[in-house]
Formats: C-alpha cells, sequence, structure tokens
C-alpha cells in the first residue's frame, strides 16, 4: 500500500512508540522498526535517514504531546494554574508511562539530547503560554518548569525501582517530589 509521506512517517513512528512503550529503549533498532512498521529498512532510512533520527523525532513527538496535554489541562476554577500544579499532573503521568522516562534517559546516555530542540521550545511554551500570562515572571517560570521536568524524571525512571527496594509504596516517591513542588511554590507565596 503507497501512502503519503507523512503518513510513511507516523507509521513509523507510531511503530517505534509501541516498541518503546513495550520493550524499552534498546528496541529502538532499524530492523526491528522497520519489521514492526511493516515495512523495509530502507523505508525508515528514506523517511528518516538513521535510526537516531527514529529515535530523536519519537521523542520529539512525545514532547510536543505532552505539551499540548499541558497546555490544555483546565485552569483551576480559582488562581493561576502555576499555584496549583494543574498542568504538572500531565508531565508526571507522561514520564510513569512506560517508555518515557526511559527514552529521555536513553538520548541523554547516547549524546543525542543536543537534537532536541524541541525541549527549550516547549519549555518555552509553557512558560511564556500559561505561566507568565499568569503572572509569574519569567526566570520563576522557567526554573519551576527545570524542577517539575527533573523531578517528573526521576519519579518516572527511577521512583519504582527505588520504592520497590525500600519497601515505599508504589506512588510514594510522587508524592513526595510533589510535595517538593508544593513547598517551592509557597515559598513563592503562592498558595495550594
Amino acid at each position: 500500500m503507497r501512502r503519503s509521506a507523512e503518513a510513511a512517517r507516523e507509521n513509523i513512528l507510531a511503530a517505534a512508540e509501541a516498541l518503546l512503550t513495550e520493550k524499552g529503549p534498546q528496541a529502538l533498532k532499524l530492523a526491528d522498526v522497520a519489521k514492526a512498521a511493516g515495512v523495509v529498512h530502507a523505508t525508515v532510512l528514506h523517511h528518516f535517514g538513521s535510526i537516531a533520527d527514529v529515535q530523536a523525532a519519537l521523542a520529539e513527538r512525545m514532547i510536543r504531546r505532552l505539551v499540548e496535554q499541558i497546555l490544555d489541562t483546565p485552569p483551576p476554577e480559582t488562581g493561576p494554574a502555576w499555584r496549583s500544579l494543574s498542568g504538572v499532573d500531565a508531565l508526571f503521568d507522561a514520564f510513569e508511562a512506560p517508555g518515557a522516562a526511559r527514552l529521555a534517559a536513553w538520548l541523554q546516555l547516547t549524546d543525542e539530547m543536543d537534537r532536541l530542540t524541541v525541549v527549550g521550545e516547549a519549555v518555552q511554551s509553557v512558560v511564556r503560554g500559561r505561566m507568565v500570562r499568569e503572572g509569574l515572571d519569567e526566570a520563576t517560570a522557567r526554573d519551576l518548569v527545570l524542577l517539575s521536568v527533573i523531578l517528573a524524571l526521576g519519579a518516572g525512571l527511577f521512583g519504582p525501582s527505588l520504592a520497590a527496594l525500600t519497601g515505599a509504596a508504589p506512588g510514594r516517591p510522587r508524592e513526595l517530589v510533589m510535595e517538593l513542588l508544593r513547598s517551592r511554590i509557597m515559598a513563592l507565596g503562592g498558595g495550594l
């Protein structure tokens, strides 16, 4: 079946995301992605150039989707959204889902993070698109986003294992880091 270039790329990325979710980033090999997408290696290479480009495109796709979820999160009924952590739950959900935190770690460990200019754009979208518009100064907004991403990534990547190793409840790592974020916001005078 012949697909448009956009449909072919989407098919390949959907297959790569399914592999990532099921087997982790080590499964994102050219042969495996091509097989899962039902195409030949040359098709993947034609649309992306290399498996590293597939991995970067997949990460960008996942980040864009996450930013859309955060920006689409309905604001609280009272006060600015940044004070209620309304978008942070979406961030933590994304990094707790199979694959997202592992892909981010994989890209970092393989020195591929510099390919993800979309991360910087995503941070600016959240900072300017919601937080600054709601009255938080840009530097503080950027710091809150940075802190939130670091904590969500850590909780998603290490939280389940560390909870099991220490005998903590599975959701305890997320509870702890959310407490840290709430404390930071309270220090800004945000209240919760």
